[in-house]
């Protein structure tokens, strides 16, 4: 089962996405992307893993930057059964808390930045996490940004950003089993209100 938990900043989409994975597995990986440029971000990231310390729920912090789908698929493999024989609850790959996606797109742009073929391998890698993501068994939510809804960035480097959030959004919430819109700290589940031509 994989969930994509989105909204804009400070919407409440991160405690939504907490309290969803607490209710559908006893322990989980919490798989941190976020990257300490600035003081101010050391910060955040401080606060962040105080509070996941505080919630008492035995999550297992990883902080995974840029190779996301790489992390995703060790997780899997290094459950899987090379026998094929089905496995017990305590054997398989263990559920899984992305957070967050926005900030592990602009890593992996900010990586790729100058070299000639930026967008066709920043598409490849966000297809790489897409198979990922899809291939997971055991839960995994993940949570992402709206960025799309404001003006036009001046820059070349903020409207590919711009764009190619859009796209990985649109791409996982595809694969995603439920897609829930975070406003004003309240969840909606969008998916199953899809209308469909």
């Amino acid at each position: 089962m994989s969930v994509l938990v989105t909204g804009g900043a400070r919407s409440g989409k991160s405690s939504f996405a907490e309290r969803l994975m607490m209710a559908h597995a006893g322990q989980a990986v919490y798989v941190a992307t976020a990257q300490a440029f600035d003081r101010e971000m050391e910060e955040r990231i401080a606060l962040h893993r105080q509070q996941r310390t505080e919630a008492a729920y035995p999550w297992e912090t990883r902080e995974e930057p840029l190779r996301l789908a790489e992390l995703l698929l060790a997780l899997r493999a290094a459950q899987a059964d090379p026998a094929g024989a089905a496995l017990s609850a305590e054997d398989r790959a263990p559920a899984v808390l992305v957070d967050c996606l926005t900030l592990w797109l602009s890593n992996t742009l900010l990586a790729l930045e100058g070299e000639e073929d930026m967008e066709p391998r920043l598409m490849e890698v966000i297809n790489q996490l897409v198979e990922q993501i899809q291939a997971y068994p055991s839960p995994l939510v993940l949570v992402t940004n709206e960025v799309g809804d404001g003006i036009v960035p001046e820059y070349r480097l903020g409207r590919v950003f711009r764009d190619y959030a859009g796209i990985l959004n649109r791409k996982v919430a595809a694969v995603s089993d439920q897609v829930f819109l975070v406003t004003a700290g309240i969840p909606i589940e969008l998916k199953s209100r899809e209308y469909h031509l």
